[in-house]
């Protein structure tokens, strides 16, 4: 494999606001002279286009869906395919094989080879030495399946904490067996890749941790007393109810806390109806997605990062808060203990507990020694 490429980074949706870490690691590859092609499942919303950046880059990134669903697009791939039966054999064998169970599963699976078929198509033409994919799920399963395809070699970023819930159902083990290496983003991470898959393939698990770029956060002010700050998705695996009920507890004591929410997603609405409920009032501001600039800008604005995730890997968001030297107030799961240490770094708290929650932001809000 030539250390200069020319590589694909396949995701299931790309760029996306909420995956900043990956169009990063993307752009620092090609800073370091390395060609990276990008592919995507999916179009990604434009939602989620949130400057110049993302826009290039979404314009330059490769579709497999709509490419599948195009009868004349998905003929090549398959008469391309069939040059090396054998390979599509195996591929054809494998996807079968590796389905979660049930019709749906195999149906699915079925959609994801074909999807491997236009990867591999496209990957031969542009003359690609090396496929990785991040998060290993769906977008993983193509990749392994165009892997074996094409004959060309694949990698993954093994990030979680989802993917560990239902190891089976998204064939990790095989999945690991087949990778020329995985890069696991923290040390629990590498621990469930171990639990999920043969000690034979252990020796391809290394721990890779995600990065920021410290530029972004020079000369960042002292931190304001009453302003919190949560950066995600808006999404149930956040714990964000548990948030907004600890905030109004917490301004019981401190009635000047306020709180930034900067993402989206399907939990939006009714956490919105919540805040109203608490009497939050202007207390909680919903900005939706903002650029990477942005978001350091409100980080620099801050005085703490709140996370009450019910289940994470290692989150980039702390890291970041972390180059702003800003404090952080985080649950205690998955990988979060290796970046936080509690009472030095930040306050760990234990997931899905209010009244914890509520204690350690009053208690960060008023001790400016701590911030």
């Amino acid at each position: 494999m030539s250390i200069s490429g020319p590589f694909m980074w396949l995701t299931g949706e790309y760029p996306r606001a909420t995956d900043t870490f990956i169009q990063r690691e993307v752009a620092g590859l090609r800073d370091l002279g390395v060609t990276v092609e990008t592919a995507s499942v999916r179009r990604t919303d434009p939602a989620h286009h949130v400057g110049p950046e993302q826009r290039a880059e979404a314009a330059a990134t490769f579709h497999l869906l709509e490419r599948t669903l195009n009868p004349v697009a998905i003929t090549r791939a398959k008469l391309s395919a069939l040059r090396h039966p054998r390979r599509f054999a195996r591929a054809l064998a494998l996807a079968w094989r590796s389905a979660p169970r049930g019709l749906r599963g195999r149906l699915y699976n079925m959609i994801y080879f074909g999807e491997a078929l236009v990867l591999a198509h496209r990957m031969k033409a542009r003359g690609i030495t090396h496929l990785h994919n991040h998060i290993a799920k769906s977008s993983g399963t193509v990749a392994m399946l165009a892997s074996e395809v094409s004959g060309i070699p694949y990698s993954f970023t093994l990030h979680g904490p989802d993917i560990f819930f239902a190891p089976e159902h998204w064939a990790l083990g095989e999945k690991i067996a087949r990778a020329r290496f995985v890069a696991c983003i923290s040390d629990f991470a590498r621990a469930q890749a171990m639990l999920f898959s043969d000690p034979a393939h252990w020796h391809k698990l290394h721990v890779v941790h995600c990065g920021v770029d410290p530029a972004l956060y020079a000369d960042t002010p002292a931190p304001p007393e009453d302003r919190l700050l949560f950066v995600g998705r808006l999404s149930a695996v956040k714990g964000l109810p548990v948030l907004l009920r600890a905030l109004a507890r917490a301004r019981e004591s401190r009635p000047a806390l306020t709180l930034d929410l900067v993402g989206d997603g399907e939990d939006r609405a009714g956490l919105e109806r919540l805040a109203t409920d608490l009497g939050l009032g202007d207390a909680v501001r919903f900005h939706g997605y903002l650029g990477q600039a942005e978001v350091a800008r409100m980080l620099r604005e801050t005085g703490a990062l709140v996370l009450p995730s019910f289940a994470e890997g290692v989150p980039v968001v702390l890291m970041e808060a972390m180059a702003a030297a800003r404090p952080v107030i985080a649950t205690r799961v998955g990988g979060v203990a290796e970046l936080v240490e509690h009472g030095v770094s930040g306050l760990l708290v234990p997931p899905g507990a209010e009244a914890p929650l509520a204690e350690a932001i009053a208690a960060l809000s008023g001790d400016a020694a701590r911030r």
